[in-house]
């Protein structure tokens, strides 16, 4: 076996495990403060806002599936110490897959759509009176986001609970 529970290999991914939670994680779980700097500033601003955070998001999201795969990894070399079996693992990887369902169903095209609005409106002249056309869809939008995003930050915290705690798992 190349590596077993507690093994310098065995840190090592480890090491990588958190290193990627710490970087995907965190450029993803202030999104919603971003959303309202973006609604903030309207134009240009507010625009520019959004696509920074998309693009930040985007690289976040790589390491998040990093953290799913190198922590399969440490089950898989964990030496019988750790088992998909055990509470904490199932419960953690279920989590983690209910949150990337959320966020491929819901967060990404909300995000994408609202961007694709902002644009359109920073494109054209700007509206006569009242709010341009596509400001209700962006309310909208905006509404689902702000219940997605903290669903997510929550699902997030619940996993880190379940991984220092360890329900069901080995007592180490």
């Amino acid at each position: 076996m190349l590596a077993a529970f507690g093994s310098d290999a065995y840190k090592i991914v480890l090491v990588l495990h958190i290193l990627c939670a710490i970087i995907g994680f965190g450029a993803v779980f202030f999104n919603g403060i971003y959303g309202a700097q973006s609604a903030q500033y309207k134009g240009p601003e507010g625009l520019a806002i959004s696509r920074a955070n998309m693009l930040v998001s985007r690289i976040g999201e790589y390491f998040i599936y990093a953290v799913f795969v190198l922590g399969v990894v440490l089950v898989l070399i964990g030496d019988n110490v750790l088992d998909f079996g055990q509470t904490w693992i199932w419960l953690s990887m279920t989590l983690f897959l209910v949150a990337i369902a959320l966020s491929h169903a819901v967060l990404w095209p909300s995000a994408r759509r609202m961007i694709a609005l902002m644009e359109e409106i920073n494109s054209g002249p700007p509206p006569t009176a009242g709010p341009p056309p596509q400001a209700a869809e962006m309310e909208q939008l905006g509404k689902k986001l702000s219940i997605v995003d903290p669903i997510l930050n929550v699902i997030m915290v619940v996993i880190l609970i379940l991984m220092v705690f360890k329900p069901g798992g080995p007592s180490l």
